[in-house]
């Protein structure tokens, strides 16, 4: 039986989606991006800010699941130019860490993005 995560910590869905859904230890989380959960506002200043509200976002759906970024196994990163993939690497390996400990992942430059961001991400987890 699936889990439907929510979490008021991350933006709500806008659509017909969930946050995150929980099926057998695994959990797959929507696509994140740089809203904050309690303006609703974009954090788009640069693109460094931009990810660390997309990756703090992903966090607090983790959370919500009682899992952490030692639990994801893979992730998927949408980027709109990149160009902006060394500072998006940058601030995603802060949270990751050495390969030795990084889920597998795979960078895609996509024509646009919802709300024209720049960088939106998604994770699977396992317990």
């Amino acid at each position: 039986m699936k889990k439907i995560i929510t979490t008021p910590n991350a933006p709500a869905p806008i659509g017909p989606y969930s946050q995150a859904v929980l099926k057998n230890g695994f959990l797959y989380t929507s696509g994140q991006i740089a809203l904050h959960p309690e303006t609703g506002e974009l954090e788009t200043e640069d693109i460094q800010k931009e990810t660390h509200r997309v990756m703090k976002n992903l966090q607090a759906v983790l959370t919500a699941a009682n899992m952490d970024f030692e639990d994801v196994i893979k992730t998927s990163i949408f980027v709109s130019d990149m160009g902006n993939f060394a500072a998006i690497n940058e601030v995603y390996a802060s949270y990751f860490g050495s390969e030795e400990t990084a889920p597998a992942r795979e960078t895609v430059e996509v024509a646009n993005l919802p709300k024209y961001v720049n960088v939106e991400i998604s994770m699977i987890a396992a317990k």
